[in-house]
């Protein structure tokens, strides 16, 4: 899938958790469930960082641009060192490593030791990071069209603002996770998430994804999870435009209704 569809599949994804969440009576805090949105909507753009064309590679200008050149490098030298018989050549390390729930495990799991040890500015890293790809995603046509350093500013300075609504008691810094020294453990919980929601949508395309890898499917240690042929799609389709992306949308707004108590 492209971009929006997938930062709205993550958004969407998290509101749905929230939903969850509150008919199981423990209702998110409003902050948590408007923050792990927009970090699961930033979050469903990352595994995306193995391609050099991709939105994320165009979302911290130099810098992101390099780091792809180097997940790709590093990609492709696993599935290298790690395919089976079964498994096909390749060129390159796209939808391979970053394309499984090992990375988005590892990912989600790194995010959060990081919040818990690393203190307030490793809490604003995470969430500048994840907010500017959520711009990006959500609001593609803006963002492509106005300066990198404006995004850059909103996800800054957005950053700033809820972590500090997040910080007032009741608010949510420790949901979750209440003992002293846990406050913003959950936010590897949206990463993960978001991640994982990224690679289902990735399956439902004609390419397929290999969610699964380590594991081996028959011949294939890099299988490409998927449904039955006749029903997947090409990214940028028009059932992932006037389909899927519609759905995410009401989805989306009727989980955050459910998460709120609304309905």
């Amino acid at each position: 899938m492209m971009g929006p569809a997938h930062s709205l599949s993550g958004a969407a994804a998290w509101l749905g958790v929230g939903a969850a969440a509150a008919a199981a009576g423990h209702t998110m805090p409003w902050p948590v469930l408007v923050v792990g949105a927009l970090i699961c909507a930033g979050a469903a753009l990352a595994p995306d960082l193995d391609h050099k064309s991709a939105t994320i590679s165009r979302a911290f200008g130099p810098v992101s641009k390099a780091l792809c050149e180097i997940v790709d490098k590093l990609s492709y030298a696993v599935y290298k060192a790690t395919k089976s018989a079964g498994d096909p050549r390749r060129t390159g390390g796209h939808r391979t490593l970053t394309h499984t729930w090992l990375w988005a495990a590892l990912i989600g799991g790194g995010c959060s030791v990081a919040a818990v040890t690393g203190g307030r500015w490793a809490v604003l890293a995470i969430l500048f990071v994840h907010l500017v790809l959520a711009v990006e995603g959500l609001l593609w046509r803006a963002a492509r069209v106005s300066s990198d350093v404006l995004v850059w500013l909103l996800g800054a300075t957005s950053a700033w603002i809820l972590a500090g609504v997040l910080d007032k008691p009741g608010h949510g810094a420790d949901w979750l996770f209440g003992a002293p020294g846990q406050e913003y453990l959950w936010l590897g919980l949206p990463i993960v998430l978001g991640a994982l929601v990224h690679d289902i949508g990735d399956a439902l395309t004609v390419s397929g994804c290999p969610i699964l890898w380590p594991i081996p499917i028959g011949r294939k240690r890099w299988y490409p999870v998927g449904p039955p042929k006749a029903l997947r799609f090409r990214a940028g389709s028009w059932v992932e435009v006037k389909v899927l992306m519609p759905a995410f949308m009401v989805l989306g707004g009727v989980g955050g209704a459910a998460a709120l108590n609304y309905i």
